[in-house]
């Protein structure tokens, strides 16, 4: 059995709604904690209702708490990449609007150029037919959401949003990366 290690590092990601990001990284080994919240915005402590407006800028994210000693920042982005379609401008799916744009919002110089790099990898591997979107910004004005969406996948499986876009999304995570599933 590993030991996590006593440093553990910070990545904020938007990738469409939260309750999809933070379902997926919810079981990814490595992964401390998953905190859903909102990010890059300009008000201050927004609710889930004036995020929804698109009027505060802000993103739905997930706050990843992982050990860099069982999965890297490389391994983290390489599955955020996955699991959502960093192509589409301001829209996952049916989700449509600046709430749901595709970011990664840093906390050091380190994180910029690894999610820089991980970004040109993906641009020349010609993996997806149009050009990656997703902004990389520094982390700023980021609040927790509201507690009834921590763990929303969790504890609501069979809501409809969770059964048809959630569901499929962590499915597709768990064949896609079998070798990252928590045991």
């Amino acid at each position: 059995m590993t030991h996590p290690s006593t440093q553990t590092e910070t990545i904020v990601l938007g990738g469409g709604c939260f309750w999809c990001t933070e379902a997926v990284f919810d079981r990814v080994r490595g992964v401390v904690d998953v905190e859903s919240g909102y990010s890059n915005g300009q008000a201050l402590n927004p609710s889930y209702e004036q995020v929804c407006t698109g009027r505060t800028g802000h993103a739905e994210v997930v706050k990843v708490v992982f050990d860099p000693e069982e999965i890297s920042l490389h391994e983290i982005l390489e599955i955020f990449f996955v699991v959502h379609d960093p192509t589409t401008l301001n829209r996952q799916g049916n989700d449509v609007g600046t709430q749901y744009r595709s970011g990664i919002y840093y906390t050091s110089d380190e994180q910029k150029r690894m999610a820089d790099e991980v970004i040109r990898e993906i641009s020349d591997s010609k993996t997806y037919r149009a050009p990656v979107v997703t902004e990389v910004q520094p982390l700023a004005n980021y609040s927790t959401a509201e507690a009834y969406h921590q763990d929303y996948f969790l504890n609501n499986p069979n809501q409809g949003y969770c059964a048809f876009v959630v569901g499929p999304k962590v499915e597709k995570f768990q064949k896609t990366f079998a070798k990252y599933l928590k045991s």
